[in-house]
C-alpha cells in the first residue's frame, strides 16, 4: 500500500539537512575546519545509522511508490553508511598530507551516501536515475579533487565522460521500458511483463541498455575501462570511496531491479549477467598479473570480485541473493583494511604506489605487513578467512542450479588470481626491505585496520549471524 509517510526517508533526509548545514559552517569558517566537518559528517552518518536501525524494518512503500523500505533496503543501507564512515576515517589526515584539506570533501561523500541510498530504495525507475546521478555528480567531483594533479584532472574527466555515456544509455532503456509497458512504476512493469508468454524484443532491447549503464558503475566487464585509470589518478581516499562503498549500492540496485519488475524476464537477463559475470572474472584474473601500480592491481582485483558477485545473481534465487550480499559484505571489509595501509604508503611526503615499494614491509612495519597478509590470503578465498566463505555460498548457489559451468571457471579464474595476492605477501616477506613509510599509522586508520582484520579473523567463530542476516535480507527481494 502506498502512502505519504516519511518515516522511512528519515536517514536521508536527516543526512540531507547535515550536509547542508555543514555546508553553510564550511562557506562562513574556510577550509582550516575540514577535519572538523570530516568527524561532524563521520557523527552524522553514525546517527543516520543508528535511525536506521531504531526504524520498522517492514516494507513500507512511499512517495506514491517511488521509494520501498523493506529489510533489504535496510541491511544494505546500513552497509553504505558503515562504508562511508570507513571512507571519511580513512581520508582525514591524507587530505592535509596532500593539501587537499578542502571543506567540501566530507560534504560531497555524504551527498553521494544519500545518492546510493536513494538507489536501494528505488521503486520507480525515475527514483533509480535521479539516486544514480545524485552519487554520480558527486563522484565525479570527488574523483578530481587534487587540483594540483594532472592525472586527478585526467580521471576526472575520464569518469565523466565515460559516466554521462552510461547515464545516456540508462535513460534510453529506460524509455524504451516505458514505451513497451506504459510505466516506470516496478511494480506495474513486473505485472506487465509477467502477464505476458514471451517478452517482446523491445523490451529485452531496452533492458540491454539498462544493464549496460549499471553494469559500468560495478566496474564490470565490458564497461570497465573507467577503471584502472580513475583508481589510479584519483587521489587514494578517494579511490578508497569508490573501492569500499558504490559497488555496495549499484549491486544492490542491480538485484532490486533485476529480481522485482524484471525477474519475468529472467531467462533474457540470465544470459548477459552470465556473460558480464564471466569476462569480469577472466580480466579481473589475468590483466592484474602484469600491473606494478597497486592501486590499478586493486581496480582489476575489484572487476574480478563483481564477476564473483555477479554469479549469485545469474543463479537467480533467494539463496543466490544472500549469497550477493554476504559477498559484498566481505568485499567491503577486506577493501576498507587494504586501503588503510595504501592510503599509509609514503616516504618523504610523497606517495608511493608501486608494489615494489612493500618491499620487506615484514622488516619495517611487521604489523602492516601480516594484516595485509591476512587481506591477500581472505581476498584469494584461503580457509579459514571470511573471504573463503564469502566465494563458498557464491559457488554454491550456482551448482544449486546447475551452473557448473560458471562455477568450474570461477573456481579456475579464482586460482589465477591468487598469483597476484600471493605475489604482495611475497615482496613483503621475502623481497630486500625498502625505507620505511613515514610517520606512524593515525588512530583513525588503526581502528579500521584493526576492525577488517578481527573481522576476517573471527568470521568463522559465529559465521551464522552475519549469514542468516545476509539471507534474510535477500529474502525481501522475493516476497
Amino acid at each position: 500500500m502506498s502512502d505519504f509517510n516519511l518515516i522511512p526517508l528519515l536517514p536521508e533526509i536527516f543526512l540531507s539537512m547535515i550536509a547542508m548545514g555543514l555546508l553553510i559552517v564550511g562557506v562562513s569558517q574556510g577550509n582550516k575546519v575540514t577535519p572538523v566537518i570530516c568527524w561532524a559528517c563521520a557523527g552524522g552518518l553514525a546517527i543516520a545509522a543508528l535511525l536506521l536501525l531504531g526504524m520498522n524494518w517492514d516494507t513500507h512503500v512511499v512517495l506514491n511508490g517511488m521509494f520501498v523500505f523493506d529489510q533489504f533496503a535496510g541491511f544494505m543501507k546500513l552497509l553504505i553508511i558503515l562504508g562511508l564512515i570507513t571512507a571519511l576515517a580513512l581520508s582525514v589526515q591524507y587530505l592535509e598530507q596532500e593539501h587537499m584539506a578542502r571543506f567540501e570533501y566530507p560534504i560531497l561523500v555524504v551527498l553521494a551516501g544519500v545518492g546510493m541510498m536513494m538507489m536501494v530504495s528505488a521503486n520507480n525507475l525515475l527514483a533509480l536515475y535521479i539516486g544514480l546521478e545524485l552519487q554520480s555528480l558527486s563522484l565525479y567531483v570527488l574523483a578530481a579533487f587534487n587540483r594540483n594533479s594532472l592525472r586527478s584532472a585526467e580521471a576526472g574527466i575520464k569518469y565523466f565522460i565515460l559516466g554521462a555515456l552510461s547515464s545516456g544509455m540508462l535513460l534510453f532503456g529506460i524509455s524504451l521500458i516505458y514505451g513497451f509497458t506504459g510505466s516506470i512504476d516496478f511494480t506495474v512493469i513486473g505485472q506487465s511483463l509477467g502477464g505476458l508468454e514471451t517478452i517482446p524484443f523491445g523490451v529485452t532491447f531496452g533492458l540491454v541498455f539498462i544493464l549496460a549503464g549499471l553494469a559500468f558503475k560495478i566496474s564490470a566487464v565490458p564497461f570497465h575501462m573507467w577503471t584502472p585509470d580513475v583508481y589510479q589518478g584519483a587521489p587514494t581516499c578517494v579511490t578508497a570511496l569508490f573501492a569500499i562503498v558504490p559497488k555496495v549500492a549499484a549491486m544492490a540496485l542491480l538485484m532490486r531491479l533485476l529480481f522485482d519488475p524484471f525477474m519475468a524476464a529472467q531467462e533474457q537477463w540470465m544470459q548477459i549477467i552470465y556473460f558480464i559475470s564471466l569476462a569480469s572474472m577472466a580480466l579481473g584474473a589475468f590483466a592484474a598479473i602484469a600491473q606494478e601500480n597497486i592501486k590499478r592491481l586493486l581496480a582489476y582485483s575489484s572487476i574480478g570480485n563483481m564477476g564473483y558477485a555477479l554469479i549469485g545473481i545469474v543463479a537467480g534465487s533467494p539463496e543466490g541473493a544472500g549469497a550477493v550480499v554476504l559477498y559484498i559484505l566481505i568485499y567491503m571489509v577486506m577493501t576498507a583494511g587494504v586501503f588503510a595501509i595504501v592510503i599509509g604508503m609514503r616516504r618523504e611526503n610523497i606517495a608511493a604506489e608501486q608494489i615494489s615499494d612493500l618491499g620487506g614491509l615484514s622488516k619495517t612495519h611487521p604489523v602492516q605487513a601480516y594484516a595485509m597478509a591476512i587481506f591477500m590470503f581472505s581476498m584469494s578465498g584461503i580457509p579459514p578467512l571470511a573471504g573463503f566463505f564469502g566465494k563458498l555460498f557464491i559457488f554454491q548457489a550456482a551448482v544449486a542450479q546447475e551452473f557448473y559451468i560458471l562455477a568450474t571457471l570461477g573456481i579456475l579464474t579464482s586460482v589465477v588470481a591468487a598469483y597476484y595476492y600471493l605475489r604482495i605477501i611475497k615482496v613483503m616477506f621475502f623481497d630486500e626491505a625498502v625505507d620505511g613509510f613515514d610517520q606512524a599509522m593515525p588512530f583513525a586508520r588503526r581502528a579500521v585496520l584493526f576492525i577488517a582484520v578481527v573481522f576476517l579473523l573471527a568470521f568463522i567463530i559465529r559465521p551464522e549471524a552475519i549469514i542468516e542476516s545476509a539471507q534474510s535480507a535477500a529474502s525481501a527481494l522475493f516476497i
